[in-house]
């Protein structure tokens, strides 16, 4: 082979899409060659000996270059070359990545009376992330299950169930579609997308940040995520409250939603 290399993201996963051009001292491009499923570009042609230089680029990736000096033998061995997102930010490899609820947390703080603050977390949730090769094209939507609601207080769950917040019976689903992705920075990541709730819908973007990739013990691989969000909760039209002093209200205007996602590669959970 007169040309091989590896195409690696900076945590080791291929770069499929990755196409290494090869050219000589006066600009000319002599070689041209596209990355496999693993990542590995090869070419039989072999090269006259001299200096060239080799450029990878792939969509979505900055472009790396670096010189090669071939030989008699007419072979240049680029070894692995590591490409950087665009912007620095990174996301796991594209495909579709399927939601684990058993190893993820959907949580929600209110203030309370002013003073402190309240925790609940939903029990009963699912979802999928579509990796794009152009991470801007990728996609999020999950659904939850919003009498799943969970504060430790049944009393308290109750409330929240009922008209006054959820009304979990007329409306049992909470529904997130995302509209757009954009890099924020470093691993970091603004996700558009419309939040349905109670049966209105409004924009709702997550500042995302991707934690890293791995494989699991049960064969699968996954990926770490962790996304925040502020809701205003008159824009659901949920405008209960009560009084409890002068200018202070049993529970928060605003809410802060925590995820925390495990996601298995794939379109469905092992077992």
């Amino acid at each position: 082979m007169a040309l091989r290399a590896q195409v690696r993201t900076r945590d080791g996963w291929a770069v499929q899409h990755a196409v290494v051009t090869v050219t000589d001292t006066t600009g000319t491009q002599v070689l041209r060659a596209r990355a496999g499923e693993d990542g590995t570009v090869a070419d039989p042609a072999d090269l006259p000996p001299g200096a060239y230089t080799v450029i990878v680029t792939a969509l979505g990736y900055a472009p790396a270059a670096s010189t090669a000096l071939v030989t008699a033998s007419g072979r240049v061995d680029a070894g692995t070359v590591v490409l950087a997102r665009q912007g620095g930010a990174e996301l796991p490899p594209p495909g579709v990545w399927t939601l684990d609820p058993a190893h993820s947390s959907v949580a929600a703080v209110a203030q309370h009376l002013g003073i402190s603050s309240v925790r609940g977390r939903f029990t009963s949730f699912g979802g999928t992330i579509e990796i794009a090769p152009e991470p801007e094209r990728s996609r999020v939507s999950a659904v939850i299950a919003a009498g799943s609601v969970d504060t430790g207080n049944e009393l308290r769950d109750k409330h929240l169930r009922s008209p006054d917040f959820l009304d979990a019976e007329r409306f049992p689903e909470i529904a997130y579609v995302s509209t757009g992705v954009t890099a924020a920075g470093p691993d970091r990541w603004t996700v558009a997308g419309e939040l349905s709730l109670r049966g209105v819908v409004r924009p709702v973007p997550l500042d995302l940040v991707c934690l890293g990739t791995g494989a699991d013990p049960w064969g699968g691989v996954r990926a770490a995520f962790r996304a925040t969000a502020e809701l205003h909760r008159a824009d659901f039209a949920m405008n209960w409250n009560q009084v409890v002093q002068a200018g202070v209200s049993a529970v928060g205007t605003t809410l802060r939603v925590e995820l925390d996602i495990q996601a298995v590669q794939g379109d469905r959970l092992p077992g």
